[in-house]
């Protein structure tokens, strides 16, 4: 029996799908986004310091990336239900082992590779390809963002659900309980487990290699690189050290938990509607408004009081672009260069996402232990996001056939 199915899927099999892989996302996703209401009890219980469990955060911010292209190869070649299995299986150990580890290289090798390349296994790159591939081409770019909904509902979910858990039983039953959580990523990931069987085409498959090479000397590619790499440094910021920025402004643990569930609540309306957007309008103009409005954004979180009240406000606005920026990159990189490699070309463009993201969880770190504060972060930010509207300008995009 092949262990491949058509790529061609019935008009039935669309919600179970997008359904299915949203909530394995959902899972992953929460999970590796709610990791920064750990750092301050980790700190408590073993004494690492902020600076060091920051770095162990940013190693995890990489190789959540850095899993992507490897996984995403993978399944482009074997089929998704491999990388999805191999990811679970390290989520759960890298969850379960955190407890037993008291120095930053422990830390690194949990959090840090374990439990991000795991999540990684069963990312945006990974699921979305294999939806791609199994979906006609007008539904793609609303699949994406349903997809992309998924992972932000997880943080919706995981981000009150952990600091419930940690404040009624502690952090080690805490990663305990989601680690349990996890394990069901693999009987969820069950319809996506074969590979797809592309009928012939007049088009040559270039082979991985030789489409690498074309996708690096393309210039729109590199310039989505460059607009993506700064996404990663505002996401892993704020969501490693947005505790931290709550507590320095006196306000209790309960508004960093609220105000990263909202973000993840905000970022279902935003998924959603980058989706939607992409229907009918060029991504790379949904992409500039995006990074432009995060500089807005935070120009008006430094200007206002730092209330609660504040605090929810800049998370549902900022909520919207958080991470529904990922459908319209993909997109983009299916339109350049098609769907075959998507899985790994995609990954490529997460990797750089997650160098941003190293240096966003590790700066912010260092900025807390040697200014108290996280002043030149936040102007980093806007600068950062301004540089990302700009580059996305001259990406050449194009326009599919079924419009």
């Amino acid at each position: 029996m092949s262990s491949a199915v058509s790529a061609s899927s019935p008009a039935g099999a669309f919600w179970p799908l997008v359904l299915t892989a949203s909530a394995v996302l959902m899972i992953t996703m929460g999970v590796r986004l709610s990791l920064g209401l750990y750092v301050s009890p980790i700190n408590t219980a073993t004494g690492m310091g902020i600076a060091g469990i920051s770095f162990a955060m940013a190693i995890g911010q990489f190789m959540w990336g850095a899993s992507q292209p490897v996984f995403g190869a993978l399944a482009d070649r074997y089929g998704p239900g491999s990388s999805l299995f191999t990811g679970a299986v390290m989520l759960v150990l890298g969850l379960v082992l955190t407890p037993f580890v008291s120095t930053e290289f422990g830390l690194a090798v949990t959090l840090g590779l374990l439990v991000s390349a795991g999540a990684g296994a069963g990312s945006f790159s990974i699921l979305i390809g294999a939806l791609a591939q199994r979906l006609p081409p007008p539904r793609r770019a609303f699949a994406s963002g349903f997809i992309n909904a998924g992972g932000s509902f997880g943080q919706f979910v995981f981000a009150p659900l952990s600091q419930f858990l940690i404040a009624g039983f502690g952090w080690v039953t805490a990663l305990y309980g989601l680690a349990a959580i996890c394990v069901l990523t693999i009987p969820l990931s069950w319809p996506l487990r074969h590979k797809v069987e592309h009928p012939p085409s007049s088009a040559p498959d270039l082979g991985l290699r030789q489409q690498l090479k074309v996708a690096l000397g393309d210039r729109s590619y590199w310039c989505l690189h460059a607009g993506f790499l700064t996404c990663g440094f505002h996401i892993a910021f704020l969501v490693t050290h947005l505790p931290g920025a709550v507590d320095l402004c006196g306000l209790p643990a309960d508004v960093s938990a609220l105000s990263l569930a909202l973000i993840g609540l905000a970022n279902i309306a935003g998924s959603l509607g980058a989706g939607a957007l992409g229907q009918h309008y060029r991504m790379k103009w949904i992409l500039t408004v995006m990074y432009a409005s995060r500089a807005v954004l935070v120009g008006l979180y430094l200007l206002a009081p730092k209330t609660p009240a504040t605090f929810y406000a800049f998370s549902i606005g900022l909520g919207l672009t958080w991470l529904a920026t990922v459908p319209p990159t993909a997109g983009l990189v299916g339109k350049l260069f098609g769907l075959r490699y998507l899985a790994t070309l995609f990954g490529l463009t997460l990797l750089s996402h997650q160098i941003g993201a190293f240096f966003g969880a590790w700066l912010g770190g260092l900025a807390l232990v040697h200014f108290g504060n996280y002043d030149w972060m936040w102007y980093a930010d806007i600068v950062l996001a301004v540089l990302a509207a700009l580059v996305n300008l001259p990406i050449r995009e194009p326009v599919p056939a079924h419009r």
